[in-house]
Order: C-alpha cells, then sequence, then structure tokens
C-alpha cells in the first residue's frame, strides 16, 4: 500500500501546526514581545477627568481638573456647597479625593484654577500645589493626607509664588522644600515654602534658550535629583545639570542625537532608572522616550498630525563624558506616562501615536502599555502589553499603587467636557492595569510583607529587618528591596519620581515555616533619596509583594 499521500498529509498539518511558533522564534522583531496584563475598570464616572493624579501615603489619591470650565463637571459639591471659581458662581467639583482600597470617591473644594500646574508632597506627607492658569498661577494649594474617615479638603494660598507659574515643574530637595521650575514665559525658578535669602526669583537662562518660538518646546521640563544633590534638567532635546544653590551649570550634556524636542507641547516622558549599588559609586541613568518630532505642533493647528516618535534616549548622567544611546520602542508614541514598577521595569502607558499636546492635536490612541526592561540587552528592552479599549490622549495620566496596579485616568482632548460627536471623548473613568506580576500563577512565589508594618519610619544609613512569607519555592538569591516615591503626575511628567534597590546587608534566609528575613541598608544619604514617604517592596524573582508606607527621615 502506497503511504505517500498519508504521509504527506500528516507533515502538513505538522506544518501548520509549526509555521506559527517557527517564526515567532526565528523573524519576529525583539522589541513586540508576547502581550500580557489585565485591565481592570475601578470608576466608569468620577465626575472630573484626571488632568492631575498624586498618591498620598493613606492609600488615597488627590485629583484634579482645570476649574475655567465652569459648573461643567459631574459631581456636585457636598451639601449644596458653591464656590465662587474663575468664571462665577459654581456648585460643582473640580478636585476629587479617591480611597484605593475602599474603590470610593469624594469631592473636594478647589477654587483656584489649577490647569497645568504642579506639585509635590513634601516630607511630612502634605501635597503642595502650585501654580495653575489665569489668578490660579501664584497660588499654593495644600493638601493634607488623611488616614481613614478624615475629611480633609484644599486650603487655598493665594500669592505665594513670585511668578505665575503655568506648565512648570517641581521637585523636593534635600532638606524638606520644593522648587518650582519654569512655566510659561518664565526662564527662572524659586523655592516653597520661602527664606529671607530665597526670597526672589534665581535666572535660568537655560530655559530661554530651550524655547521655540510659536511651539515653546520648553513647558514642563524635565527635573531629576542628581545622586549629588544637584539637578538633571531636561527641555527640548537639551539637558543641564544644576546647582540650584549657586544658579552655576554644572556640566552641559549633548544634544539628543535626533535632535527632536521632547517637552511639552511635543510632550514625550522621562524617567530616572532604578538606583543600585547605594553603597558604593552610584550610576544614575536617565531615560527619555516618544514625543513629537519638529514642527508637529504648527502642523497639527493646520490639520496634519505628523506621526509621533518611536525613539528613546538612554543617558548616564554621571558619566565623566556622558553620551545618548538611542533606542527603538514597538510603538511610536506622544502624550505617553512613564511610570516606575516595583521590579525595577518602566512601563509607558496612555497617549497618541500622531499629533502633538493640545485641544484637539492627537490622533490615533496607543492602546498597549509597553514594558521596558532596564537590564535586559540591548534590542530586546521592549514588551508590548494587552491593549485598553479607553483612548487616554491629551490630559490623561497614571500612577503606581501599593499593590502594584497602574492606576489610569483622564483623557481631555476638547475645550470643554464634550462626549458626543468626537472620537475622543472627555473621559471621566478610572481603571487599573495589573502587569503580568500580578497574575494569579504567580500568587505563590509573591512575597506578603509581616515586618515591619506600614507607616515605618526609617533613618538615613541604619540596617532594616524585614519579615517576608512566601507560600512556595524561594529562591534566596533571587530576593530585592525596593523603594518607589508616589509621584504628581500630569501631561506626561511624574514629577519627584524616584526608585532606590536597596543594599543587602544580610541575604534572605528561612526563619519558620514560609517566613524569611532579609536585612538591608537603608539609603545613605538625602542626596540619593530626598526625605519623604516612600512604598517599599520585597521583590522575588520579579514578582513584588504589596507595598508598605514607610517615611524616610
Amino acid at each position: 500500500m502506497d503511504r505517500t499521500p498519508i504521509l504527506s498529509f500528516a507533515f502538513l498539518q505538522l506544518l501548520i501546526i509549526l509555521l506559527p511558533v517557527l517564526h515567532q522564534t526565528c523573524c519576529r522583531n525583539p522589541v513586540a514581545s508576547a502581550a500580557g496584563g489585565k485591565w481592570a475598570l475601578l470608576q466608569p464616572n468620577i465626575g472630573i477627568p484626571a488632568m492631575h493624579m498624586q498618591l498620598l501615603h493613606f492609600d488615597k489619591v488627590a485629583i484634579l481638573d482645570q476649574t475655567t470650565f465652569g459648573p461643567s463637571s459631574n459631581l456636585a459639591l457636598p451639601g449644596g456647597k458653591c464656590v465662587n471659581g474663575p468664571v462665577g458662581k459654581d456648585c460643582t467639583a473640580h478636585s476629587v479625593e479617591y480611597d484605593v482600597v475602599k474603590n470610593t470617591f469624594r469631592p473636594l473644594t478647589v477654587q483656584t484654577d489649577v490647569w497645568c500646574s504642579s506639585g509635590s508632597v513634601m516630607p511630612d506627607g502634605t501635597f503642595v500645589q502650585t501654580g495653575g492658569n489665569g489668578l490660579g498661577g501664584n497660588v499654593v494649594r495644600v493638601l493634607n493626607s488623611c488616614p481613614s474617615g478624615g475629611l480633609c479638603d484644599w486650603n487655598e494660598r493665594p500669592n505665594s509664588l513670585l511668578a505665575p507659574r503655568w506648565y512648570a515643574s517641581n521637585h523636593v530637595l534635600p532638606g524638606g522644600r520644593q522648587i518650582v521650575i519654569g512655566g510659561r514665559g518664565q526662564f527662572n525658578y524659586e523655592f516653597y515654602p520661602k527664606t529671607a535669602a530665597t526670597n526672589k526669583l534665581f535666572n535660568l537662562p537655560f530655559l530661554s534658550q530651550t524655547n521655540d518660538r510659536g511651539a515653546e518646546n520648553n513647558l514642563y521640563p524635565l527635573v531629576i535629583q542628581n545622586v549629588d544633590g544637584t539637578l538633571f534638567i531636561f527641555a527640548n532635546n537639551r539637558a543641564i545639570l544644576l546647582n540650584y544653590n549657586t544658579g552655576a551649570v554644572v556640566k552641559t550634556y549633548p544634544t539628543l542625537p535626533d535632535g527632536n524636542p521632547r517637552s511639552y507641547p511635543s510632550t514625550g516622558s522621562g524617567v530616572l532608572l532604578p538606583l543600585k549599588n547605594l553603597q558604593g559609586r552610584v550610576q544614575a541613568e536617565v531615560l527619555v522616550c516618544g514625543g513629537a518630532p519638529k514642527g508637529a505642533f504648527q502642523n497639527a493647528a493646520r490639520g496634519v498630525f505628523m506621526g509621533a516618535l518611536n525613539t528613546c534616549g538612554r543617558m548616564s548622567i554621571t558619566d565623566p563624558v556622558p553620551r545618548w544611546v538611542m533606542e527603538t520602542m514597538p510603538l511610536a508614541r506622544v502624550l505617553g506616562d512613564m511610570k516606575l514598577l516595583p521590579d525595577g521595569s518602566v512601563i509607558i502607558i496612555n497617549g497618541a501615536a500622531r499629533g502633538t499636546a493640545g485641544w484637539e492635536l492627537g490622533r490615533d490612541p496607543v492602546l498597549s502599555p509597553v514594558i521596558y526592561n532596564p537590564d535586559a540587552r540591548f534590542g530586546a528592552r521592549f514588551t508590548v502589553q494587552n491593549p485598553s479599549t479607553r483612548p487616554r490622549m491629551y490630559h490623561s495620566t497614571a500612577n503606581l499603587l501599593r499593590d502594584g496596579r497602574v492606576l489610569v485616568g483622564g483623557s481631555s482632548s476638547h475645550g470643554g467636557y464634550v462626549y458626543k460627536g468626537t472620537p475622543y471623548p472627555t473621559d471621566l473613568s478610572l481603571e487599573a492595569f495589573s502587569p503580568s506580576y500580578l497574575d494569579p500563577a504567580f500568587a505563590p512565589l509573591r512575597p506578603q510583607i509581616i515586618l515591619p508594618v506600614s507607616q515605618f519610619v526609617i533613618h538615613y544609613n541604619q540596617p532594616l529587618v524585614i519579615r517576608f512569607v512566601v507560600t512556595g519555592a524561594v529562591n534566596v538569591n533571587l530576593v530585592k528591596v525596593t523603594m518607589v516615591s508616589p509621584s504628581f503626575t500630569t501631561h506626561s511628567m511624574s514629577m519627584n519620581q524616584r526608585m532606590l534597590v536597596l543594599s543587602v546587608a544580610q541575604g534572605a534566609r528561612l526563619i519558620g515555616k514560609s517566613t524569611y528575613q532579609i536585612t538591608v541598608t537603608t539609603p545613605p544619604n538625602i542626596n540619593l533619596a530626598p526625605q519623604g514617604y516612600y512604598m517599599l517592596f520585597v521583590v522575588h524573582q520579579n514578582i513584588p509583594s504589596v507595598g508598605i508606607w514607610v517615611q524616610l527621615l
């Protein structure tokens, strides 16, 4: 009997099964890896789009939107309350407090305009929010983080800034004060709170030098505290190292090789990669990704939407001769947010594939986040994740939560609340993205911290004993401890965002049934880690625990 047809048919069936696998193994683009992660809708309508977002240390999130839309939000102030807002009598809320644990929200009262403002959290946990549009430009707003059941609200302080700050950037400094840098038409910086010596404006010519006429591209500059306490400031396509006490430029960095702007309104995003080897010579690396090419803002205003950039620049800012190394993302993106994850990776989320920042100026939402692994080999650091179904365009935000999820909200591409007749309606929802490390399959590997408890106070350069439980098999050589500062997020900028991988004094060891202990050393000094609240995680085989809040003093 001739078996050739039978063998051929069987071979064809096998080939049909294997071809997709062979293609993925041999021929795929190494940066476009398999998708992962899950999305969940938390709240369909919190009343306002989340233009600004700050996680506070009682697991509450302060969210703000502009007030110049008038009485147009979908959330009334409590008890029939009305205020005199920038456009008259207003009985609606333009700020909310979201309770992460309870998945509830309540209105907050803000009267001055916070549109395109900035902020950071002080070492005691007080949220200081600065500037905005119009009469809000010189205002400082203060919000205390209340424990469960507390009903804190905004305390607004007019004329607390010397210059109006619209599209400025903030950073908490060693010693506890904040620096407020730039803003529209402001090529200077100032401090809050002020002393007799700092009750003035300090010129910063770098901001005027990076100002493109017609597009600016120097707004919301990326500000990062270097490991020696100086400030790395990136605007447009250039960067400097600033001694803010003297006003001296310590170092001028090379221009990004492609010459394209990455600051608002070109609106890429940037991050300080995790700091390691804290007891030795610490290397600080900055990653700047995406944005819009030269001319994108002017073209979008004419109805021509240029493709977003698909490149990232990475540079060690502590090298004697620093240089940018360019990498290619699997997805071009403008208006994206970059968040440090507790395992040391970076998520790039939200944004558009064409256009630029501004009302009606973005097109083609990028629904799929991307994970960047800084420690992977060059060319294989990006992994595309599962997509959301909700466009998150202009005025969208994202923040890391203590349980490892990424809270995502906002998207308001219009000069008002528009829900119909547009492909990108104003979005009042909150959703959460759960990276792959939260998959239930990893539950046996996930640490649970049992000591210390949340709200623990730590001090510099001290041993810290951490006990944790893991129910599955543990590789004690693959345990690390990370600390992440909660950031103020707006317009693709995550102000004050920072991660430290703590030095291990005594490695993880078994001390009881499924219970382990590791001793780490807290950050050595205030230059590596400014005082304040951090989320502390135990990470086992790249699977993080739920974090605990620690206050570093």
